[in-house]
């Protein structure tokens, strides 16, 4: 319950960041009535789309059990274990290893690997990777982080067309009911980072409920420990390039992007992750031993 409140209070963040960046930008009250409507549209179109959105994102192709066999049948598997309905299956055409799941709730939902995740990961490693995303599903985590996405893509989005205007000379300097020069000024320097940081908050809560669940369903914590840790040094050579406010999908940072550290990493630290799985193999092990 608790990480529920404060993922409401995290979206609410982002919605109500959406809101002011319209009132600071148009003035007086259109520019509330303005933001409140753009909230909601952003929030209700994300609801209901949230799917196709984050598979187009990544260009991911539908395929079926004649065309991807072991994937499929393994994706069945585990969803059969989960008690859930089996998700639509994709894969991304990119040699960048990773994968992502989307949908508003187990009966609308997908999971997606890669074309690189397939070649470097043995069974077990890509049954944990499975597993992970099928957790997400099960959590509905795949909403919050879709609906995140597109309300902090909105933001970021309002922000370039304000910084566009201000360049090229968009805007009324006469008209005292415009936008509040500050606020408009914060819009372009701050909105997007203020958003990217809301968004990753909402993101990394939610990994290691995902990692744990994932060594529920498969009973092996260590062949998501291994797969992470190959996943990691796999994308800081071939990293998965796409709209980055969609990277808290992934399993995996996709490295792109990344300058200021953990500050804006869209998980916690790999090492963190590995260490409680293994913190996890270790606890079933001595529970084993004394039964």
């Amino acid at each position: 319950m608790t990480n529920q409140l404060k993922t409401a209070a995290l979206l609410a963040a982002l919605s109500g960041l959406l809101i002011a960046i319209s009132y600071w930008v148009i003035g007086g009250s259109s520019g509330l009535i303005i933001g409140i409507g753009l909230a909601a549209v952003t929030n209700l179109f994300s609801w209901y789309q949230s799917d196709k959105i984050a598979l187009a994102v990544y260009q991911a192709q539908p395929v079926s059990e004649r065309e991807a066999p072991g994937l499929y049948r393994m994706v069945q598997r585990l969803s059969d274990r989960a008690n859930i309905p089996m998700p639509r299956v994709y894969i991304v055409p990119s040699q960048g290893a990773n994968a992502f799941a989307t949908g508003r709730d187990p009966e609308h939902a997908a999971v997606a690997v890669t074309e690189g995740i397939l070649n470097i990961l043995p069974e077990d490693e890509l049954e944990g990777v499975i597993a992970h995303e099928l957790t997400h599903i099960i959590n509905r985590d795949t909403l919050t982080q879709a609906v995140a996405a597109t309300v902090a893509g909105a933001i970021s989005f309002l922000a370039q067309m304000v910084s566009y205007s201000l360049w090229f000379g968009g805007g009324s300097r006469d008209d005292n009911r415009g936008g509040n020069p500050i606020g408009v000024l914060l819009t372009v320097l701050l909105a997007p980072v203020a958003a990217t940081i809301i968004q990753l908050a909402i993101s990394r809560t939610r990994e290691f409920s995902a990692d744990a669940g994932s060594a529920r369903l498969t009973g092996n914590p260590r062949a998501l420990a291994r797969a992470l840790q190959r996943l990691e040094a796999s994308a800081k050579q071939v990293p998965l390039n796409a709209n980055p406010a969609y990277e808290p999908l992934l399993i995996i940072n996709s490295i792109s992007g990344q300058f200021l550290g953990n500050l804006f990493s869209s998980h916690p630290a790999t090492e963190m992750r590995v260490a409680a799985l293994l913190k996890l193999a270790s606890f079933s092990v001595s529970s084993s031993k004394n039964d």
